[in-house]
């Protein structure tokens, strides 16, 4: 993790003096990369020994070597699209670094997801009288590959992109309902209040989300996800299949907690839609 990765991670970890030099730094980190420690200090509203303690919070041994080290992160990559890929990579070369980073990103998540929170989860889900699933943008897709997967267990299920549609599903809950909120960063504004709400209604709601994101502290169940990817910075890309992972972890779940004979029902699922396809003898 670079160093602009690591002030946006440990954002709500930093005291309130250091939380100002944190959001400064990467609202402009090019600006503080050529500003002296005094600048910075006044851009901030706060002293000198803040910014420098601050930079010792990071690991760095005083303010020019923060500044060296956030230089490499700003080097690192391509900003808005990927910090694995460089401006002249070959098709070649773009393609190794996409699968290998993701497949890393997978690997750290897989090593710090909690068991106990999956188990929790699919109990909350298995039990549920409606499933709802919400995001924005980037977690958008994954809402609705959740319903994709949810829709074939004959529960009722919705999953809604616009703020206004979520917030009027989150009036009309109820107890026993089930929202699962997504988010990377657990710092969407609409989101944060769309979990307030449901609560306000009786519904249980899962997020899977940052771990001490404001999200995260809005919820009833949270699923922690470290996949170390600044959206802020760079594309969402391997925290997007990381979530659509965790979906399929919950639905594998539910699947096996409602036993052999609700896999009947699956089966007649696919039965159901055979006759959509061409079979794979026709296509040889």
């Amino acid at each position: 993790m670079n160093t602009l990765e690591k002030i946006q991670k440990n954002l709500d970890q930093f005291s309130k003096s250091e939380r100002k030099v944190a959001e400064v730094i990467i609202a402009s980190p090019q600006s503080a990369i050529h500003s002296s420690i005094a600048t910075l200090a006044k851009m901030a509203d706060v002293s000198e020994p803040t910014v420098n303690r601050f930079c010792r919070r990071l690991d760095t041994k005083g303010f020019p070597d923060f500044k060296l080290h956030l230089a490499q992160s700003l080097a690192n990559g391509t900003p808005y699209v990927n910090r694995n890929v460089e401006e002249h990579d070959s098709a070649d070369a773009y393609t190794t670094k996409i699968f290998e980073s993701t497949m890393a990103c997978l690997d750290v998540a897989k090593n710090s997801i909690d068991s106990h929170q999956i188990n929790r989860a699919v109990d909350l889900l298995t039990q549920a009288k409606k499933i709802a699933f919400f995001g924005l943008g980037a977690s958008a897709a994954v809402a609705h590959d959740a319903m994709n997967k949810f829709f074939r267990f004959n529960i009722p299920v919705i999953c809604f992109d616009d703020v206004v549609m979520q917030r009027m599903s989150c009036i009309n809950c109820n107890d026993g309902d089930v929202i699962v909120l997504i988010s990377h960063t657990g710092r969407t504004k609409s989101l944060v209040e769309v979990a307030r709400l449901a609560r306000e209604n009786q519904a249980t709601v899962i997020a899977i989300t940052a771990q001490d994101s404001p999200l995260a502290k809005e919820c009833s169940l949270v699923i922690t996800v470290d996949a170390p990817e600044d959206t802020d910075v760079y594309m969402p890309m391997a925290s997007r299949v990381v979530q659509m992972t965790v979906i399929d972890v919950l639905a594998t779940g539910f699947t096996l907690r409602r036993g052999t004979s609700f896999r009947d029902n699956l089966k007649r699922v696919k039965e159901a839609i055979k006759d959509s396809r061409f079979s794979k003898e026709d296509v040889i």
